[in-house]
């Protein structure tokens, strides 16, 4: 029998074969992302199913397996233009009987509950902020121009910047298939929804990307394991 749970607060929890867990606080003009992690802590992906609207057909997001669950985070992209409702379960393996997802949602609104994350103010002083995991930053930043600088020596390092209806997607370090990682959901579009933001040579290491303030709140979230983000660092500066 297949147990729902309530997750309107877009909260950090354990997800399990047979068990789906259901938001129903989408808002219109909010995008949001859903971070899905393989912690089954055995070598095999997982297949988990997506569902938004009844108009749009669900996706399918294989989420990549490590034996110490030091995998990239999938991430899933939805708009509460799209739906008011995002579910998400796991697809049943006949040869792998426990299958466990580490996820929660980002935006400028989620999580409501930020148990289990690091939530705090980003200062826009400049100075450079360990940007784990588990991480949340957030910022007002005034009307005027700022730089976002992310850095880390990790190979595909990816982290997701929120305003309100669009996100951009930072890959530091990509790697050929770095998109991968992304899906999108419904009608949310890349170069309209979502932007994907790549690092260059000569310094691929660090991404440099001006930022428009508006008086409104900017949110910053890691989408990379624990032993990847060790290092990587955020700031943001005032021009």
């Amino acid at each position: 029998m297949n147990e729902y749970i309530n997750w309107d607060d877009g909260r950090r929890l354990n997800l399990s074969t047979g068990a789906t867990a259901k938001c129903q606080a989408l808002n219109p003009g909010q995008l949001y992302a859903l971070f899905l992690y393989n912690s089954s802590n055995a070598d095999h992906d997982i297949q988990a199913t997506v569902v938004g609207s009844n108009s749009t057909p669900p996706v399918q997001v294989t989420v990549p397996g490590t034996t110490a669950n030091e995998g990239l985070a999938s991430i899933v992209l939805v708009s509460g233009n799209d739906t008011d409702t995002v579910s998400i379960s796991i697809v049943p393996n006949g040869v792998h009987s426990t299958n466990n997802l580490d996820i929660w949602m980002g935006s400028v609104q989620m999580p409501t509950n930020t148990a289990g994350l690091n939530n705090q103010h980003l200062d826009a002083t400049g100075q450079p902020q360990q940007f784990n995991k588990y991480c949340r930053y957030y910022s007002v930043p005034a009307s005027h121009w700022y730089n976002v600088s992310i850095n880390s020596n990790i190979n595909q390092f990816i982290s997701v910047q929120f305003q309100e209806s669009t996100a951009t997607v930072y890959i530091v370090n990509p790697t050929p298939n770095a998109n991968a990682r992304v899906t999108a959901l419904g009608t949310v579009t890349e170069n309209k929804d979502y932007t994907i933001v790549k690092g260059a040579n000569p310094t691929p290491q660090t991404i440099t990307h001006y930022l428009s303030g508006n008086g409104k709140q900017f949110v910053w979230m890691d989408a990379d394991s624990e032993q990847n983000s060790e290092g990587a660092t955020l700031a943001l500066t005032s021009l």
